[in-house]
Parts: structure tokens; sequence; C-alpha cells
């Protein structure tokens, strides 16, 4: 018995680290160790409330719902999820990334409880929402994209402005936060931008860098 329960670890948490390595590659909040750990311990919760209770089970007057403890993971992994938000201006970042957590936890609760196949199937599923919807509807709707900046020359706020209008890019939010040194004054921009399609974040960065006195900080 006690090898089983060493499997039911192993894949749960061989199939988080699949989706944290995906999330990983990405460079997102949450990566490989963090979805390696959070199927391992659904799994290992699910394990314990199904069996870590047999010792008292069948006793007079004590009645036992084994599903109680698993059931503590859905809510629980929220903490979790909700650490991985951000909320920047009108651009929140993350929520897929604390779906991907949520799925990866039923993952973990179905393979702790023996049931391998729908675990492997439900990851597949996973890789193919993250991955692969993204594609086939990249071209569908408006995709937003956080431009963060700042520099000590104005005119670079109207260059950097000029190049996304000319790229057919709409800025949906625009905040400038001036800091008055003692020689200089620097301007601190976050934008967030609307686009019909992906943002060409390599051909942004390079015109970005070819600016004088401008330092990127973001664009994602």
């Amino acid at each position: 018995m006690l090898g089983d329960y060493v499997l039911r670890l192993l894949v749960a948490g061989l199939l988080g680290g699949i989706i944290g390595w995906d999330r990983e590659y990405r460079a997102k909040e949450a990566g490989l160790r963090t979805h390696f750990l959070v199927a391992l311990g659904s799994a290992l919760i699910m394990i314990v409330s199904q069996y870590g209770f047999e010792d008292v089970l069948g006793k007079p007057g004590i009645g036992l719902d084994p599903s109680r403890v698993a059931a503590q993971v859905v809510s629980g992994i929220g903490f979790i999820g909700a650490g991985t938000i951000l909320i920047q201006k009108q651009f929140v970042r993350g929520l897929t990334t604390a779906a991907g957590l949520w799925a990866t936890s039923g993952i973990g609760l179905a393979v702790g409880g023996g049931m391998y196949w729908i675990g492997v199937f439900a990851m597949v599923l996973t890789l193919v929402g993250l991955e692969f919807l993204t594609v086939l509807f990249k071209n569908v709707g408006e995709h937003s994209s956080l431009l963060v900046f700042s520099t000590n020359d104005k005119e670079n706020l109207k260059r950097v402005t000029n190049e996304l209008h000319l790229k057919n890019y709409r800025i949906a939010s625009y905040d400038v936060q001036h800091e008055p040194l003692e020689h200089i004054e620097i301007f601190h921009v976050t934008m967030v931008i609307k686009t019909k399609r992906y943002l060409d974040e390599s051909e942004l960065f390079q015109f970005m860098q070819s600016l004088p006195d401008l330092t990127l900080e973001r664009i994602s």
C-alpha cells in the first residue's frame, strides 16, 4: 500500500511539474516549483483524507466524511492563486496563472485519489488551454499589454505615443508620475495598450532602446 501512495505522489508531482515548466518558460508569476508543490500537496492531502483515519473508523460513535479534508484544498488554493494576481491601473495580470494553479490542485486531488488517467487527461487539457487556445484565438478581440518606462526627456513621451499610434495600438490607460531631482525631472510612465493582435514586444523593445535617456522597465 505504501508503494501505491508513493506512486501517486510521484505522478502528481510530475504532472504538476509539466504545467509548471510551461509557466516557467512563459516567465509567469508561478513556475515549476510552485505547480509541483501544489500538485504534490493536493495529492498528499487527498491520501490523508482517504486513508489517514482508518485506525479510528469503525469505532462506536465515530463517523467520518473522507472528503472533508480534501475539500479544503479547493478553498485553500485560492490564497495561493490570489498571490499571483497583480492589479496595476486598469490592467489585471496573473488570472490565467491563478486558474492554472487551481486546475493543478484538482489534478493533484485526482491522482491522490488513484484516478491516474483522469489526472493525465486533465493535465493535457490544461496545457491546451494555456497554449493552443491562445494561438487559436489570438486574432479574436483585443489584447492588453503593459508598458512601463522612465525618462528625463519629455519629448520621449511624444515619441513613444506617436510610435504606438503608427502601429495602430490603442492606449487604454496613460499615467505619468513626475519625480523632480536637483537638475532634472524624471517622468515615470505606465501605459496599458490594447491591440487587435498580440504586441510585437521585440520590435517595440528595439524602438524604446533606441531612444536617448529612456529606461525601459517592463513590456508584458
